[in-house]
């Protein structure tokens, strides 16, 4: 048969074909998304927790039962294994979640569908997804089309956190010759910042009595570096004028517009703020209780270690979504800028207070001088950075062929003719040198990651199945 016949009867047959398998997709998508693989304390043979690793389980059952090799890595990482030959082609998802957050409508772990949408935690990021991929895979390989290399289907865990998975999988692994991972956005991702976490940490504390009317006791704002805080919580010892803090607050939430409570008890005062959570990449999106919370205490007259804390936000933290305060602002043409996330703040009055940093940066910046500058920045100001972690820039030109395939696969199905792009957010596709990000958002699809009630709707979950399934025939089965 005439090649460009074959390609046209393929794109026809795609949506057919992906529909056919819709029940048992969503069916088997629901199984996972109830699984809370939210990272955890390590156990025996399961390095981040129980969850995580039941979730890598889960997944790597379904290729056991359709008949396909599996292997699994330490209990961090595995594949799903289809074709034969010599090359490697990679799709990378992710199968561990952040934590959930308030404010759900419905429980996170008990996935439900409203409005033709599933809502439960990782529906987006990267359950998914990842189902689409493999079910696009799967019905390649049910429908009998032979595949000219081998394609696996590498199922992570501790992608939110530590990246142990990759670190693990790659060490015994084969890396594969070029892939992508369904992990962000439509039509591709060619491009991704640098991304780094650390700690900023009081080191300079006066053990000395201080005597204070107000005290910083405790805060604590934010789980994840990844993550902008939503909520954030202040304990005060207040020896007296309450009321007036009080009112004080009172006028503050008013003023900002934030959702705050406030609780007494003895001669202690609670203050309780709301914001809006948003993923790491995209600070500006969302409204981090922790910098709005400390906004208020600097209108105060704390302790001394108090004051540091709260002086040290208000130079360095507060306002600082795009590095300027370290220092590190940078701006690249197709990259963009810095953008900064302080994911968590924390405080007591024994051990002081952490900044948790998530800094993310275009290619051009030396970050190791910008890490070094800024450690000597704030040093005066009785702070040192700790902990930090960094991973470099990705980019792949956009003229690769498989940017441009898959460019291809993608305009075919929709009427999008957007060019490949890059982000601030990281994804597996990092690991590999030609890999890149390739969907499962569309144009005008709400991101929900990190969000409460996260959610998907299953037409465009079943579209990118349909453009995964092109997207693969066309860059690995026999034509």
């Amino acid at each position: 048969m005439d090649k460009s016949l074959l390609m046209e009867l393929m794109n026809m047959e795609a949506q057919q074909l992906v529909s056919k398998y819709k029940d048992d997709l969503i069916n088997d998508l629901m199984g996972l998304l109830a699984i809370d693989s939210v990272k955890g304390e390590p156990v025996k043979d399961a390095p981040v927790g129980e969850g995580p690793k039941k979730a890598l389980e889960f997944m790597i059952d379904l290729g056991a039962k359709a008949g396909l090799p599996t292997k699994t890595v330490d209990n961090l990482a595995g594949h799903i294994e289809f074709g034969g030959g010599e090359g490697l082609f990679g799709v990378l998802g992710h199968v561990d979640v952040v934590p959930p957050g308030k404010g759900w409508t419905s429980d996170p772990f008990e996935p439900v569908i409203r409005n033709n949408e599933i809502i439960a935690r990782g529906v987006q990021d990267d359950k998914g997804p990842t189902m689409a991929a493999y079910y696009a895979l799967k019905i390649l390989h049910n429908e009998g089309y032979k595949f000219n290399q081998r394609v696996r289907l590498i199922i992570g865990t501790d992608e939110e956190s530590d990246w142990q998975c990759t670190d693990a999988y790659f060490k015994s692994e084969e890396m594969p010759d070029a892939g992508f991972s369904p992990d962000a956005e439509f039509p591709v991702i060619h491009g991704e910042k640098g991304i780094t976490s650390f700690n900023i940490v009081q080191s300079n504390l006066d053990d000395e009595y201080t005597d204070s009317d107000i005290e910083l006791k405790a805060f604590i704002s934010g789980e994840r570096y990844n993550m902008v805080p939503e909520s954030a919580e202040a304990k005060l010892k207040v020896l007296t004028q309450m009321s007036s803090i009080i009112q004080a607050y009172e006028g503050f939430i008013r003023k900002t517009g934030n959702e705050g409570s406030y609780e007494i008890d003895g001669g202690f005062l609670k203050l309780e703020l709301s914001g809006k959570s948003a993923h790491g990449s995209t600070p500006e999106e969302g409204v981090n209780a922790g910098t709005e919370l400390l906004k208020f205490l600097s209108e105060i007259e704390l302790d001394a270690n108090g004051s540091q804390f709260v002086k040290f936000a208000q130079e360095y933290i507060i306002g600082n979504l795009t590095g300027g305060q370290f220092n590190m602002a940078h701006h690249h043409e197709e990259m963009g800028n810095v953008s900064v996330n302080t994911g968590m703040i924390n405080y007591t009055e024994v051990d002081g207070g952490i900044f948790g940093v998530n800094l993310r940066y275009p290619a051009g910046l030396d970050f190791d001088a910008g890490i070094k500058n800024l450690e000597a920045m704030i040093k005066e100001s009785g702070f040192a950075i700790e902990d930090v972690s960094d991973q470099k820039p990705h980019y792949v030109d956009k003229n690769d062929p498989l940017v441009l395939t898959l460019l291809e696969s993608y305009r075919k199905h929709t009427d999008d003719d957007r060019e490949a792009f890059t982000i601030g957010g990281g994804t597996y596709a990092r690991t590999l040198e030609t890999g890149v990000a390739f969907g499962a958002m569309f144009k005008n699809t709400v991101d929900t990651m990190h969000q409460k009630d996260e959610r998907m709707n299953i037409d465009e979950l079943m579209l990118a199945t349909v453009i995964y399934l092109e997207a693969l025939y066309n860059t690995c089965v026999e034509k």
